[in-house]
């Protein structure tokens, strides 16, 4: 697989997702702020662009076992992946958090007063997601398989206008933007999401959640911005000459 520093960190990442796991190592955004070359990321970071191009190479030629190949996915099969497996997941896991969280908030709250703070950001995260996946459902991942269908000539083109999906989706990318700025908030708040020496089990679970959660939320995230959002442009341009 070529890669070189001149590659964008998103498009690295799209060949193989587990180059992540190296960004994520140097506290490179591989998801929100993903589209900038590999030797900007890292003079940002203030990281050897050598040690991290050394570990992707590594990595990216030591296994012929990539994993699942997003890239080669259709948007409309892509689009149904997001929902069913990331969106579903927000959907299930927000409504647990919170409630620890306001657990934890009322309990421990006049001892960490940062557990207010991270509660207030992840509930208003919880919420903006919630109409956030909405608009994706409703909106974009349908513009997304109508032209698929247009694509197999199984409806007529006039059904689709030139430019009609990339407004949708310049709004979804920065909402995505928000939330990437939220989390590095949250990930701050939680040094890390490295509970405290008194935590109770309840914090340590809490924390473990919000990684988690945090971890989806790059992945989905890289999905769309990375992957998804090129695709469908590109389809766009393809179905309108």
């Amino acid at each position: 697989m070529d890669i070189h520093f001149e590659k964008t960190v998103g498009e690295i990442v799209a060949l193989d997702y587990r180059a992540a796991a190296i960004f994520e190592k140097y506290g490179i955004d591989f998801c929100c702020k993903g589209n900038i070359p590999v030797d900007e990321a890292c003079e940002r970071k203030h990281v050897f662009t050598e040690d991290v191009m050394r570990e992707l190479k590594l990595l990216l030629t030591g296994s012929d076992n990539p994993g699942d190949d997003f890239a080669s996915w259709s948007p409309a099969y892509l689009a149904d992946y997001i929902e069913q497996k990331h969106h579903s997941y927000v959907t299930e896991k927000t409504p647990v958090i919170l409630r620890f969280l306001d657990k934890l908030s009322s309990t421990h709250g006049h001892r960490h007063p940062e557990l207010i703070e991270i509660n207030r950001l992840f509930s208003d995260s919880a919420a903006e997601l919630a109409m956030h996946m909405k608009k994706e459902e409703t909106i974009l991942f349908p513009l997304i398989r109508k032209m698929k269908v247009s694509a197999s000539n199984e409806i007529s083109e006039h059904h689709l206008t030139t430019g009609m999906i990339q407004t949708p989706i310049a709004v979804m990318m920065e909402e995505h933007d928000h939330e990437g700025d939220r989390f590095r908030m949250i990930d701050t708040l939680t040094n890390h999401y490295q509970p405290p020496a008194d935590a109770c089990n309840t914090y340590k679970a809490t924390y473990a959640l919000l990684q988690e959660f945090e971890n989806d939320l790059h992945l989905h995230i890289h999905l769309e911005n990375n992957i998804l959002f090129p695709k469908a442009v590109q389809m766009e341009r393809e179905l309108m000459n």
